[in-house]
């Protein structure tokens, strides 16, 4: 139980939630039996194709062998789905985004022919912008040299995977920017679709790694991984910062802002995070751990699922080992979905929609963290729909989200205050209030509390917007 994933299920809405959960049931009630079922292993076994079910004991825990196909197998369905799902996201967003780049260079062209533009249209020059976009990339052409020159597999080849990053993040990086950042500012960054996109992007980064490589004349090793990794984690930190951004000058544009100092506001931002999150990082990294990495103090591994899922299409591309098959069957549920999804919208006249990047996130989430997020989405839908009829339905609306808002930062910050606690202490846990061994009662207990505090807090959410 995480009040974040509460908050978060409240944000992202019924809608999104439930095609979630029909992703989960898609993975978890059709995809993972079938591919355990005695007769798919025996009828793969004599047919000699590949699947992990064939390698491991029939006899084994139905828990284990169910999770392991879906760690190893039923996740990359669900990348093919979101693949497919962010591909036509871009398609349908091509003319917005054409439109709105057109819009800009008028804007600019104006300016630069003398003409006083409304405040509300004064954004920072494009030729400033520019320089500070040259600025950034030779930065980053830094870091991938850096990189390439501590490993000797890469050393010789510096010059040509530095030109083949930044080519890949000024081209990948403006689409991945132009995606996230107009959903984000449409709909909010909840719903942004950073995962579809990122799965494209480390498929991409890698497939051109191979090619920068293969002219090189350098074998593939896991120092290409993480090389194409650390080039996908840039367009990564594009599409989150195009996320908040864009989230942001859409509120300004609602309250008639100046542009160009938002854009200057938002710029500070983004150097004074790039200052804080490496430290915040690597401080939950001492306590805690990342799954599939070192263990902490507290050996608690953080979950980490998309991180883990990219990971494993760069090494599977590189390596050439990668189960096309299955993300082209998950390709192909995809295009499945977005057929239901017209059809649905078009039957209920928008009332009902299936997105189809939900569904393909239900698919490879981890099933804990989909549920939770499935039932905050019906707890705030739960709280609209009481709070619907009364004559403070708008306020106690927004006071829903603040709350929602506020969990996901309250969790946030008590994580990184645990995390300080136990580097500086020692202690793996030092806020333990029921013993060891006591693992039934613990997590009874816990959910009650978590249920309790859930229900008062919007009780409470509710009786203060009947104030106002």
């Amino acid at each position: 139980m995480q009040f974040a994933l509460l908050g978060a299920g409240h944000l992202i809405g019924l809608s999104v939630g439930l095609a979630q959960l029909f992703g989960l049931l898609l993975a978890w009630g059709i995809a993972v039996p079938i591919l355990t079922s005695p007769d798919t292993i025996a009828w793969l076994t004599a047919n000699g194709i590949p699947s992990i079910a064939t390698t491991l004991d029939v006899g084994a825990a139905a828990e284990e062998l169910a999770s392991t196909v879906w760690r190893r197998e039923v996740r990359f369905m669900g990348a093919g789905v979101i693949g497919v799902a962010a591909i036509w996201t871009l398609i349908k967003l091509a003319g917005p985004l054409i439109g709105g780049l057109r819009s800009a260079l008028a804007a600019n062209s104006r300016r630069a022919a003398g003409q006083v533009l409304d405040r509300t249209e004064q954004d920072i020059p494009m030729n400033i912008v520019a320089g500070l976009s040259v600025v950034c990339l030779v930065g980053i052409a830094g870091i991938l040299a850096w990189f390439a020159q501590g490993n000797p597999t890469l050393a010789g080849s510096t010059g040509l995977l530095v030109a083949g990053g930044l080519v890949y993040v000024v081209v990948i990086g403006f689409a991945v920017a132009a995606i996230c950042g107009y959903m984000a500012g449409l709909i909010g960054s909840s719903n942004s679709p950073v995962s579809g996109v990122g799965i494209l992007a480390v498929v991409i980064a890698s497939v051109l790694m191979l090619g920068v490589l293969a002219l090189a004349g350098v074998p593939a090793d896991p120092s290409v991984v993480a090389f194409a990794l650390i080039v996908t984690a840039i367009v990564f930190a594009v599409a989150v910062i195009a996320n908040d951004n864009l989230q942001d000058l859409k509120t300004g544009q609602l309250v008639e802002a100046t542009p160009w100092r938002q854009q200057t506001a938002l710029i500070v931002g983004v150097g004074a995070g790039a200052l804080v999150i490496p430290l915040i990082l690597n401080l939950l990294n001492q306590a805690f751990g990342f799954e599939g990495g070192p263990k902490g103090i507290a050996d608690e591994p953080l979950a980490a699922p998309q991180a883990t899922l990219i990971s494993a299409l760069a090494r599977g591309v590189i390596g050439g080992d990668l189960r096309w098959d299955l993300i082209g069957l998950g390709a192909c549920i995809g295009v499945v979905i977005i057929v239901l999804d017209i059809v649905l919208n078009s039957a209920t006249k928008g009332k009902m929609k299936l997105p189809p990047l939900a569904v393909g996130i239900g698919f490879y989430l981890p099933a804990a963290v989909t549920t939770m997020l499935v039932i905050g989405a019906i707890c705030g839908w739960l709280y609209d729909r009481a709070i619907k009829t009364t004559r403070f339905a708008d306020v106690g609306r927004r006071m829903g989200v603040l709350l929602a808002s506020g969990l996901i930062v309250g969790e946030s910050l008590f994580l990184v205050m645990t995390a300080g606690v136990i580097v500086s202490t020692g202690n793996d846990a030092p806020f333990a209030m029921i013993p060891e061994g006591s693992a039934w009662p613990a997590m009874i207990a816990g959910i009650a509390v978590f249920a309790a505090l859930a229900f008062g807090l919007y009780a409470w959410t509710r009786s203060r917007s009947a104030k106002v």
